[in-house]
């Protein structure tokens, strides 16, 4: 398992995706369709909100987001002009229970901002979406220690406009930079900007 102390000391940034990297996304989509199915249940009575947060649930480990709310609406008859309701609860929800960082990622993000590394979060998606997930963090006073960019909001990942930005702006060479990432998406980034790139599951597992 890879730990902070065995990365190159030499790096002076890093760059991580946000989703399944730092935290769980399932945990933010989840309770988004828990909170969705409760404002329906209480609008029209049906479906329940149990009933239909399970099936969301369920759709979603099997099959993931695609088609999410049209299967559903199907199945429950469920009428169309709730889909916009559903969607701007994406970035509008305001959640049960705050979103956790993997315990790794913490250890690692602390370390890191203790070795006075720089740490850039550079995310695909949404930028309403991304935002929200951050701001619903429990990031234990790491928040101020970091930088925010939305690829979206220059040109998505793997195109690495965002990466030339981010390299001019805070004055990096290449060979400073490691990116921090599981994705294909991530990998074809930073091979495309020519900056390592590590895969965020090699801080987990005991290979």
């Amino acid at each position: 398992m890879l730990k902070f102390e065995d990365l190159d000391p030499s790096k002076k940034a890093y760059i991580f995706e946000l989703d399944n990297v730092l935290y769980s996304e399932r945990d933010y989509l989840l309770q988004v369709y828990y909170l969705f199915a409760n404002f329906l249940e209480f609008t029209e009575t049906t479906p329940s909100s149990r009933e239909l947060t399970e099936f969301l649930k369920t759709y979603y480990q099997e099959h993931g987001t695609k088609n999410l709310y049209e299967t559903g609406s199907k199945v429950f008859g469920i009428a169309k002009q709730y889909e916009e309701n559903f969607l701007k609860l994406h970035y509008t929800a305001r959640l049960p229970l705050k979103l956790i960082l993997y315990d790794q990622m913490l250890t690692l993000l602390q370390e890191m901002i203790v070795d006075r590394k720089e740490i850039f979060l550079v995310t695909n998606g949404d930028p309403r979406q991304q935002l929200n997930k951050i701001k619903q963090l429990e990031w234990k006073g790491l928040e101020k220690y970091l930088v925010v960019y939305f690829a979206n909001e220059i040109k998505p990942k793997p195109e690495t406009d965002v990466l030339e930005y981010v390299i001019g702006k805070h004055q990096l060479l290449r060979k400073d930079i490691t990116i921090i990432g599981k994705n294909l998406i991530d990998k074809e980034f930073a091979s495309a900007g020519g900056v390592d790139f590590i895969n965020v599951t090699d801080f987990f597992s005991t290979k």
